[in-house]
Protein backbone atom coordinates (compact mmCIF):
# COMPACT_ATOMS: atom_id res chain seq x y z
CA UNK A 1 0.00 0.00 0.00
CA UNK A 2 1.36 3.30 -0.85
CA UNK A 3 2.47 5.16 2.21
CA UNK A 4 2.68 8.52 0.55
CA UNK A 5 0.84 10.70 -1.15
CA UNK A 6 1.54 13.33 -4.02
CA UNK A 7 1.20 16.70 -4.22
CA UNK A 8 2.40 18.53 -7.00
CA UNK A 9 3.03 22.63 -6.64
CA UNK A 10 4.37 24.92 -9.00
CA UNK A 11 6.16 21.91 -11.03
CA UNK A 12 7.38 20.46 -7.94
CA UNK A 13 6.62 17.28 -6.31
CA UNK A 14 5.86 17.11 -2.56
CA UNK A 15 5.55 14.06 -0.72
CA UNK A 16 2.84 13.64 2.12
CA UNK A 17 2.31 10.80 4.79
CA UNK A 18 -0.58 8.54 4.68
CA UNK A 19 -1.81 7.95 8.52
CA UNK A 20 -4.42 4.83 8.76
CA UNK A 21 -6.86 4.66 12.01
CA UNK A 22 -7.53 1.17 13.20
CA UNK A 23 -11.17 1.17 11.56
CA UNK A 24 -10.11 2.27 8.18
CA UNK A 25 -9.77 5.62 8.39
CA UNK A 26 -7.31 7.26 5.87
CA UNK A 27 -5.84 11.01 6.32
CA UNK A 28 -3.05 13.44 4.70
CA UNK A 29 -0.71 14.59 7.11
CA UNK A 30 -0.30 17.88 6.05
CA UNK A 31 1.02 19.16 9.50
CA UNK A 32 4.47 20.15 7.32
CA UNK A 33 2.59 21.53 3.87
CA UNK A 34 2.87 24.91 4.88
CA UNK A 35 6.79 24.96 6.05
CA UNK A 36 7.43 22.87 2.88
CA UNK A 37 5.65 24.69 -0.18
CA UNK A 38 4.59 27.96 1.82
CA UNK A 39 0.37 26.79 1.18
CA UNK A 40 -2.36 26.04 3.34
CA UNK A 41 -5.07 24.32 3.33
CA UNK A 42 -8.36 26.05 2.83
CA UNK A 43 -11.50 23.86 4.72
CA UNK A 44 -14.23 25.77 6.03
CA UNK A 45 -15.88 24.47 8.82
CA UNK A 46 -13.21 21.87 9.07
CA UNK A 47 -15.45 19.36 7.43
CA UNK A 48 -12.77 17.41 5.96
CA UNK A 49 -10.15 18.35 8.64
CA UNK A 50 -8.74 15.81 11.19
CA UNK A 51 -7.54 17.79 14.33
CA UNK A 52 -6.43 15.22 16.35
CA UNK A 53 -5.70 11.85 17.34
CA UNK A 54 -8.25 10.48 19.41
CA UNK A 55 -9.23 7.05 21.15
CA UNK A 56 -12.74 7.83 22.65
CA UNK A 57 -15.35 7.65 20.07
CA UNK A 58 -15.73 6.05 16.90
CA UNK A 59 -18.41 7.37 14.66
CA UNK A 60 -19.48 6.17 10.83
CA UNK A 61 -21.89 8.33 9.56
CA UNK A 62 -22.00 6.51 6.58
CA UNK A 63 -22.84 3.42 8.24
CA UNK A 64 -24.65 4.76 11.21
CA UNK A 65 -22.13 3.24 13.73
CA UNK A 66 -21.73 4.92 16.78
CA UNK A 67 -19.07 2.87 19.19
CA UNK A 68 -17.91 4.85 22.89
CA UNK A 69 -14.44 3.17 23.35
CA UNK A 70 -15.32 0.01 20.94
CA UNK A 71 -18.24 -0.66 22.38
CA UNK A 72 -21.65 -0.48 20.37
CA UNK A 73 -23.74 2.63 21.21
CA UNK A 74 -26.45 -0.22 21.53
CA UNK A 75 -24.93 -2.59 24.00
CA UNK A 76 -23.78 0.85 26.09
CA UNK A 77 -27.69 1.88 25.91
CA UNK A 78 -29.31 -1.21 26.89
CA UNK A 79 -26.45 -2.57 29.65
CA UNK A 80 -24.97 0.08 30.98
CA UNK A 81 -25.87 3.57 32.55
CA UNK A 82 -24.74 6.68 32.73
CA UNK A 83 -22.42 6.65 35.71
CA UNK A 84 -20.80 3.63 34.10
CA UNK A 85 -20.45 5.19 30.37
CA UNK A 86 -18.88 8.28 31.80
CA UNK A 87 -16.18 5.82 33.87
CA UNK A 88 -15.78 4.33 30.62
CA UNK A 89 -15.20 7.24 28.13
CA UNK A 90 -12.68 8.84 31.04
CA UNK A 91 -10.69 5.54 32.34
CA UNK A 92 -10.64 4.02 28.48
CA UNK A 93 -12.26 0.58 30.00
CA UNK A 94 -15.46 -0.79 31.98
CA UNK A 95 -14.87 -0.43 35.66
CA UNK A 96 -15.45 -3.99 37.89
CA UNK A 97 -18.34 -4.13 40.28
CA UNK A 98 -15.68 -2.58 43.25
CA UNK A 99 -14.19 0.43 40.98
CA UNK A 100 -17.95 1.43 39.97
CA UNK A 101 -19.24 1.26 43.62
CA UNK A 102 -16.32 3.66 44.66
CA UNK A 103 -16.81 5.93 41.65
CA UNK A 104 -20.78 5.92 41.99
CA UNK A 105 -20.25 6.60 45.90
CA UNK A 106 -17.88 9.13 45.35
CA UNK A 107 -19.71 11.33 43.11
CA UNK A 108 -23.20 10.90 45.14
CA UNK A 109 -21.66 11.22 48.36
CA UNK A 110 -18.53 13.16 48.76
CA UNK A 111 -19.31 16.35 46.75
CA UNK A 112 -21.94 19.03 47.35
CA UNK A 113 -22.56 21.84 45.31
CA UNK A 114 -21.30 24.89 47.25
CA UNK A 115 -24.21 27.02 48.51
CA UNK A 116 -23.04 30.30 46.71
CA UNK A 117 -22.91 28.60 43.74
CA UNK A 118 -26.88 28.47 44.16
CA UNK A 119 -27.03 32.14 45.64
CA UNK A 120 -25.01 33.29 42.46
CA UNK A 121 -27.86 31.72 40.31
CA UNK A 122 -30.39 33.35 42.26
CA UNK A 123 -29.26 36.81 41.30
CA UNK A 124 -29.32 36.41 37.42
CA UNK A 125 -32.26 38.40 35.82
CA UNK A 126 -35.62 36.56 35.63
CA UNK A 127 -35.01 36.60 32.11
CA UNK A 128 -31.74 34.95 31.84
CA UNK A 129 -31.74 32.51 29.08
CA UNK A 130 -30.59 29.28 31.29
CA UNK A 131 -27.94 27.93 29.04
CA UNK A 132 -25.84 32.01 30.29
CA UNK A 133 -26.12 30.82 33.79
CA UNK A 134 -24.82 27.69 33.36
CA UNK A 135 -21.95 29.14 31.56
CA UNK A 136 -21.47 30.93 34.61
CA UNK A 137 -21.73 28.52 37.42
CA UNK A 138 -19.21 26.32 35.08
CA UNK A 139 -16.65 28.92 34.42
CA UNK A 140 -17.05 30.60 38.23
CA UNK A 141 -16.18 26.87 39.93
CA UNK A 142 -12.67 27.75 39.34
CA UNK A 143 -12.70 30.31 41.80
CA UNK A 144 -14.83 27.46 44.41
CA UNK A 145 -12.17 25.10 43.59
CA UNK A 146 -8.42 27.62 42.63
CA UNK A 147 -7.05 24.37 43.43
CA UNK A 148 -7.92 22.51 40.39
CA UNK A 149 -8.41 25.26 38.12
CA UNK A 150 -4.00 25.71 37.95
CA UNK A 151 -2.52 24.36 35.08
CA UNK A 152 -0.62 21.12 35.10
CA UNK A 153 -2.96 18.98 37.32
CA UNK A 154 -1.44 15.49 38.04
CA UNK A 155 -3.89 12.25 37.90
CA UNK A 156 -5.42 12.30 41.02
CA UNK A 157 -6.34 16.08 40.45
CA UNK A 158 -7.64 15.42 37.12
CA UNK A 159 -10.17 12.50 38.20
CA UNK A 160 -11.07 14.50 41.55
CA UNK A 161 -11.97 17.65 38.81
CA UNK A 162 -13.86 14.97 36.55
CA UNK A 163 -15.97 13.77 39.64
CA UNK A 164 -16.95 17.30 41.23
CA UNK A 165 -17.62 17.93 37.50
CA UNK A 166 -20.23 15.04 37.08
CA UNK A 167 -21.46 15.66 40.62
CA UNK A 168 -22.14 19.67 40.46
CA UNK A 169 -23.62 19.38 36.83
CA UNK A 170 -26.63 17.54 37.66
CA UNK A 171 -26.88 20.49 40.67
CA UNK A 172 -26.67 23.47 38.67
CA UNK A 173 -28.87 21.92 36.38
CA UNK A 174 -31.62 21.48 38.73
CA UNK A 175 -30.68 24.76 40.49
CA UNK A 176 -31.40 26.47 37.50
CA UNK A 177 -34.80 25.00 36.79
CA UNK A 178 -35.98 25.23 40.39
CA UNK A 179 -34.78 29.45 40.48
CA UNK A 180 -36.68 30.07 37.19
CA UNK A 181 -39.97 28.19 37.91
CA UNK A 182 -39.39 30.09 41.76
CA UNK A 183 -38.89 27.47 43.58
CA UNK A 184 -37.20 26.23 46.68
CA UNK A 185 -33.67 24.28 46.04
CA UNK A 186 -33.94 20.68 46.48
CA UNK A 187 -30.42 18.98 47.82
CA UNK A 188 -29.26 16.24 46.67
CA UNK A 189 -29.96 12.96 48.20
CA UNK A 190 -26.78 10.36 48.05
CA UNK A 191 -29.37 7.67 48.51
CA UNK A 192 -30.56 7.58 45.31
CA UNK A 193 -29.13 6.84 42.11
CA UNK A 194 -27.80 9.80 39.83
CA UNK A 195 -30.30 9.96 37.61
CA UNK A 196 -32.70 9.40 40.30
CA UNK A 197 -31.69 12.39 42.38
CA UNK A 198 -32.12 14.71 39.35
CA UNK A 199 -35.00 14.16 38.44
CA UNK A 200 -36.01 14.47 42.51
CA UNK A 201 -33.96 17.87 42.55
CA UNK A 202 -35.96 18.83 39.41
CA UNK A 203 -39.56 17.43 40.66
CA UNK A 204 -39.23 16.66 44.19
CA UNK A 205 -41.53 18.62 46.68
CA UNK A 206 -39.20 18.65 49.64
CA UNK A 207 -40.53 15.11 50.91
CA UNK A 208 -39.78 11.66 50.92
CA UNK A 209 -38.11 11.23 47.52
CA UNK A 210 -39.93 9.18 44.83
CA UNK A 211 -39.11 8.73 41.46
CA UNK A 212 -40.68 6.91 38.78
CA UNK A 213 -38.58 3.87 37.17
CA UNK A 214 -39.51 5.06 33.96
CA UNK A 215 -38.45 8.75 33.88
CA UNK A 216 -35.57 7.58 35.45
CA UNK A 217 -34.83 4.96 32.96
CA UNK A 218 -35.28 7.03 29.67
CA UNK A 219 -33.43 9.65 31.16
CA UNK A 220 -30.48 7.82 31.84
CA UNK A 221 -30.59 6.55 28.33
CA UNK A 222 -30.94 10.26 27.34
CA UNK A 223 -27.67 11.12 28.93
CA UNK A 224 -25.82 8.10 27.39
CA UNK A 225 -27.08 8.61 23.64
CA UNK A 226 -25.18 12.27 24.54
CA UNK A 227 -22.67 11.56 26.19
CA UNK A 228 -19.91 11.79 23.57
CA UNK A 229 -20.37 12.49 19.56
CA UNK A 230 -16.41 12.12 18.20
CA UNK A 231 -15.10 16.20 16.83
CA UNK A 232 -18.27 18.00 17.13
CA UNK A 233 -18.23 21.70 17.56
CA UNK A 234 -18.74 21.99 21.36
CA UNK A 235 -15.87 19.05 21.72
CA UNK A 236 -14.15 21.03 19.18
CA UNK A 237 -14.14 23.98 21.31
CA UNK A 238 -13.26 22.29 24.61
CA UNK A 239 -10.06 21.00 22.91
CA UNK A 240 -9.60 24.42 21.59
CA UNK A 241 -9.57 26.11 24.77
CA UNK A 242 -7.84 23.20 26.45
CA UNK A 243 -5.11 23.76 24.12
CA UNK A 244 -4.26 27.12 25.82
CA UNK A 245 -3.68 25.02 29.05
CA UNK A 246 -7.29 26.90 30.12
CA UNK A 247 -8.33 24.89 33.36
CA UNK A 248 -11.08 22.08 32.73
CA UNK A 249 -14.11 24.75 34.42
CA UNK A 250 -13.16 27.16 31.59
CA UNK A 251 -13.00 24.75 28.96
CA UNK A 252 -16.01 22.80 29.40
CA UNK A 253 -18.00 26.65 30.21
CA UNK A 254 -16.56 27.42 26.30
CA UNK A 255 -18.07 23.71 25.38
CA UNK A 256 -21.50 24.75 27.25
CA UNK A 257 -21.17 27.98 24.90
CA UNK A 258 -21.01 26.41 21.80
CA UNK A 259 -23.81 23.94 22.53
CA UNK A 260 -25.87 26.67 22.84
CA UNK A 261 -26.33 27.42 19.23
CA UNK A 262 -29.61 26.36 17.07
CA UNK A 263 -27.60 24.66 14.90
CA UNK A 264 -25.79 22.13 17.65
CA UNK A 265 -27.19 21.77 21.28
CA UNK A 266 -30.68 24.30 20.49
CA UNK A 267 -31.64 21.54 17.75
CA UNK A 268 -33.87 19.88 20.23
CA UNK A 269 -35.61 22.74 21.77
CA UNK A 270 -36.06 23.96 17.66
CA UNK A 271 -38.06 20.54 17.51
CA UNK A 272 -40.81 21.66 20.28
CA UNK A 273 -41.03 25.21 18.74
CA UNK A 274 -41.63 23.64 15.40
CA UNK A 275 -44.35 21.68 16.60
CA UNK A 276 -45.63 24.48 18.46
CA UNK A 277 -46.16 26.78 15.04
CA UNK A 278 -47.57 23.81 13.61
CA UNK A 279 -50.28 23.63 16.57
CA UNK A 280 -50.91 27.14 16.37
CA UNK A 281 -51.32 26.72 12.61
CA UNK A 282 -53.95 24.58 13.44
CA UNK A 283 -52.51 20.87 13.98
CA UNK A 284 -52.39 19.86 10.10
CA UNK A 285 -48.82 18.04 10.70
CA UNK A 286 -49.04 16.65 6.94
CA UNK A 287 -49.28 20.03 5.04
CA UNK A 288 -46.07 20.54 6.80
CA UNK A 289 -44.27 17.80 5.16
CA UNK A 290 -46.11 18.57 2.28
CA UNK A 291 -44.04 21.51 2.86
CA UNK A 292 -40.75 20.34 3.73
CA UNK A 293 -40.84 18.07 0.51
CA UNK A 294 -41.52 21.45 -1.61
CA UNK A 295 -38.00 22.37 -2.99
CA UNK A 296 -39.21 26.12 -3.05
CA UNK A 297 -40.57 26.26 0.03
CA UNK A 298 -37.90 27.99 2.99
CA UNK A 299 -39.80 25.47 5.51
CA UNK A 300 -37.40 22.66 6.56
CA UNK A 301 -38.46 19.89 9.19
CA UNK A 302 -36.40 20.24 12.52
CA UNK A 303 -35.61 16.34 13.86
CA UNK A 304 -35.17 14.82 10.96
CA UNK A 305 -32.11 13.64 8.86
CA UNK A 306 -28.39 14.41 10.85
CA UNK A 307 -25.11 16.68 9.30
CA UNK A 308 -23.00 13.14 10.08
CA UNK A 309 -25.73 10.36 9.63
CA UNK A 310 -25.93 9.81 5.63
CA UNK A 311 -28.30 6.88 6.64
CA UNK A 312 -29.67 6.98 10.11
CA UNK A 313 -29.11 8.00 13.49
CA UNK A 314 -28.32 4.60 15.85
CA UNK A 315 -28.97 6.61 18.85
CA UNK A 316 -32.67 7.63 17.72
CA UNK A 317 -33.34 3.95 16.89
CA UNK A 318 -32.70 3.87 20.78
CA UNK A 319 -34.37 6.60 22.30
CA UNK A 320 -37.44 5.97 20.23
CA UNK A 321 -38.53 3.37 22.69
CA UNK A 322 -37.72 5.14 25.93
CA UNK A 323 -39.40 7.57 24.21
CA UNK A 324 -42.85 5.35 23.56
CA UNK A 325 -42.42 4.07 27.01
CA UNK A 326 -42.57 7.51 28.30
CA UNK A 327 -45.56 8.26 26.87
CA UNK A 328 -47.37 5.31 27.40
CA UNK A 329 -46.44 5.48 31.38
CA UNK A 330 -47.40 9.84 31.56
CA UNK A 331 -50.71 9.11 29.77
CA UNK A 332 -50.06 12.94 28.45
CA UNK A 333 -52.99 14.69 26.45
CA UNK A 334 -50.59 17.26 24.66
CA UNK A 335 -51.25 18.19 20.98
CA UNK A 336 -47.47 19.51 20.38
CA UNK A 337 -46.80 15.32 21.26
CA UNK A 338 -49.70 13.88 19.30
CA UNK A 339 -48.45 16.24 16.07
CA UNK A 340 -45.01 14.83 16.60
CA UNK A 341 -46.42 10.93 16.82
CA UNK A 342 -48.15 12.13 13.49
CA UNK A 343 -44.67 13.45 12.00
CA UNK A 344 -43.22 10.66 12.84
CA UNK A 345 -45.55 8.19 11.54
CA UNK A 346 -45.97 9.41 8.07
CA UNK A 347 -41.71 10.63 7.80
CA UNK A 348 -41.26 6.50 8.24
CA UNK A 349 -43.16 5.76 5.16
CA UNK A 350 -43.38 8.38 3.15
CA UNK A 351 -41.15 7.32 -0.06
CA UNK A 352 -39.38 10.99 -0.31
CA UNK A 353 -37.94 10.55 3.41
CA UNK A 354 -37.29 7.45 2.96
CA UNK A 355 -35.12 7.85 -0.49
CA UNK A 356 -33.05 10.97 1.51
CA UNK A 357 -33.14 9.04 4.38
CA UNK A 358 -34.83 12.08 6.82
CA UNK A 359 -35.12 9.62 9.29
CA UNK A 360 -36.32 11.34 12.97
CA UNK A 361 -32.79 11.99 14.60
CA UNK A 362 -32.09 11.81 18.48
CA UNK A 363 -33.09 15.37 18.86
CA UNK A 364 -36.87 14.45 17.94
CA UNK A 365 -37.18 12.17 20.56
CA UNK A 366 -34.98 13.92 23.09
CA UNK A 367 -37.52 16.54 22.64
CA UNK A 368 -40.52 14.87 23.03
CA UNK A 369 -39.34 13.18 26.09
CA UNK A 370 -38.20 16.32 27.86
CA UNK A 371 -41.77 17.85 26.82
CA UNK A 372 -43.11 15.08 28.07
CA UNK A 373 -41.40 15.20 31.67
CA UNK A 374 -42.27 18.81 32.25
CA UNK A 375 -39.04 20.56 31.01
CA UNK A 376 -39.23 24.01 29.73
CA UNK A 377 -38.26 24.10 26.36
CA UNK A 378 -34.92 27.05 27.03
CA UNK A 379 -34.01 24.06 29.70
CA UNK A 380 -33.28 21.56 27.05
CA UNK A 381 -29.86 22.75 25.73
CA UNK A 382 -28.70 22.14 29.65
CA UNK A 383 -30.07 18.95 29.50
CA UNK A 384 -27.71 18.28 26.38
CA UNK A 385 -24.93 19.62 28.35
CA UNK A 386 -25.77 17.73 31.37
CA UNK A 387 -24.72 14.44 29.00
CA UNK A 388 -22.10 15.57 27.18
CA UNK A 389 -20.49 16.39 30.05
CA UNK A 390 -18.22 13.01 30.34
CA UNK A 391 -17.42 13.25 26.80
CA UNK A 392 -16.12 16.75 27.01
CA UNK A 393 -14.08 15.95 29.97
CA UNK A 394 -12.59 12.69 28.89
CA UNK A 395 -11.66 14.58 25.55
CA UNK A 396 -9.96 17.29 27.98
CA UNK A 397 -8.17 14.95 29.59
CA UNK A 398 -7.07 13.22 26.28
CA UNK A 399 -5.44 16.19 24.83
CA UNK A 400 -3.38 17.98 27.94
CA UNK A 401 -2.24 14.21 29.25
CA UNK A 402 -0.62 14.54 25.45
CA UNK A 403 2.88 15.30 24.99
CA UNK A 404 3.02 16.60 21.72
CA UNK A 405 0.34 18.42 22.54
CA UNK A 406 -0.16 22.33 20.72
CA UNK A 407 -2.23 25.13 21.47
CA UNK A 408 -4.60 25.31 18.48
CA UNK A 409 -4.11 27.94 15.93
CA UNK A 410 -5.91 27.31 12.78
CA UNK A 411 -4.55 29.35 9.28
CA UNK A 412 -6.07 31.71 7.25
CA UNK A 413 -6.82 33.15 3.35
CA UNK A 414 -6.76 36.51 3.85
CA UNK A 415 -8.96 38.28 1.47
CA UNK A 416 -8.93 42.00 2.63
CA UNK A 417 -7.54 45.28 1.00
CA UNK A 418 -3.99 45.12 0.16
CA UNK A 419 -1.54 47.47 1.80
CA UNK A 420 -2.33 51.08 1.47
CA UNK A 421 -1.58 54.66 3.07
CA UNK A 422 -3.45 55.89 5.67
CA UNK A 423 -5.41 58.85 5.28
CA UNK A 424 -5.71 61.72 7.52
CA UNK A 425 -9.57 62.32 9.37
CA UNK A 426 -9.49 65.71 7.68
CA UNK A 427 -9.15 64.58 4.36
CA UNK A 428 -10.99 61.31 4.08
Amino acid sequence: MTTKAKLVLDGNTFELPIIEGKEGGKAIDISKLRAETGYVTIDTGYMNTGSCYSAITYLNGESGILRYRGYPIEQIAEESNFLETSYLLYHGELPNNSQYESFEKSILKEYQLPENVHRMLSLYPEKTHPMAMLSGALVALSGFYPELGRENLNEKEEEMTFKLLLNHMKSITASIYRQKMNKSIIPSDPSLSYCGDFLNMMFGDGHKASVDPVMEKALDILLVLHADHSQNCSTSTVRMVGSSKANLFASVAAGANALWGSSHGGANQAVIEMLEMIKKDGGDYKKYIEKAKDKNDPFKLMGFGHRVYKNFDPRAKIIKGACDSVLAKMGVNDPILDIAKGLEEVALKDPYFVEKKLYPNVDFYSGIIYKALGIPYEMFTVMFALGRLPGWIAQWKELVDDAGMKIGRPRQVYTGSPVREYIAKNKR
